[in-house]
């Protein structure tokens, strides 16, 4: 049986990077991947994009309400328009999924499933919570189901572990506002410790 792995950390903390490592190993192998993210996120449109400058178009994008194991479904055998025929296709060793906290849990059970019952490993990306420390949806629904958790690490202004996220408009730190507001569209982000977080929120925490 394959897994369904969890990827986290905050901002800056090379989950991109990671992902597009990942899917040039298997591609180095012979092996054949797809890439997909929500179609949320609208920074770089269809690309994902590291901070490293790397660029890469994904497969897919999974909007709102979409089954994802039907998107993969069609693009894995070939039936989305323009593809080589199905049976041209090999078939696809790993689903490598960014910026997955903005899948909801009913996107994140169909990753499960793609793990469990059709045999495909899936490799998820995101963040935990959001600058407010309350959990995205779907990363909270990866927290519950994913075969294995790893975090991947970066680090405050100050040194330490940086485990939290703030959000800044016009340099200022805001804890008001909708829960997705994507970077570089009037808002931008920072990864900061415990410490330094509470430092910021000056008293609005919680």
């Amino acid at each position: 049986m394959a897994k369904l792995y969890f990827r986290y950390g905050a901002m800056n903390s090379g989950k991109s990077t990671g992902l597009l490592q990942a899917a040039f190993n298997y591609e180095e192998r012979g092996q054949r991947v797809l890439l997909a993210k929500p179609a949320v996120d609208t920074k770089g449109d269809a690309d994902i994009i590291s901070r490293l400058g790397m660029t890469r178009r994904v497969d897919f994008l999974i909007g709102p309400g979409e089954s994802v194991r039907d998107l993969f479904a069609a693009h894995a055998t070939g039936q989305e328009p323009g593809s080589l025929a199905a049976m041209e296709l090999p078939p696809v060793a790993c689903l490598l999924v960014d910026e997955a906290q903005f899948l909801t849990g009913e996107q994140v059970e169909d990753l499960f499933r793609l793990a469990v019952s059709d045999n495909v490993p899936v490799l998820a990306y995101g963040i935990r919570t959001d600058f407010r420390t309350r959990a995205f949806a779907g990363s909270a629904r990866l927290l519950e189901l994913a075969h294995t958790l790893e975090e991947l690490k970066t680090i405050c202004r100050c040194g330490r572990k940086a485990v939290l996220t703030t959000r800044t408009v016009g340099g200022q730190v805001v804890l008001d506002g909708t829960q997705v507001a994507i970077d570089g569209q009037q808002v931008a982000y920072e990864s900061r410790c415990g410490r330094c977080y509470l430092e910021v929120s000056e008293g609005r925490f919680g």
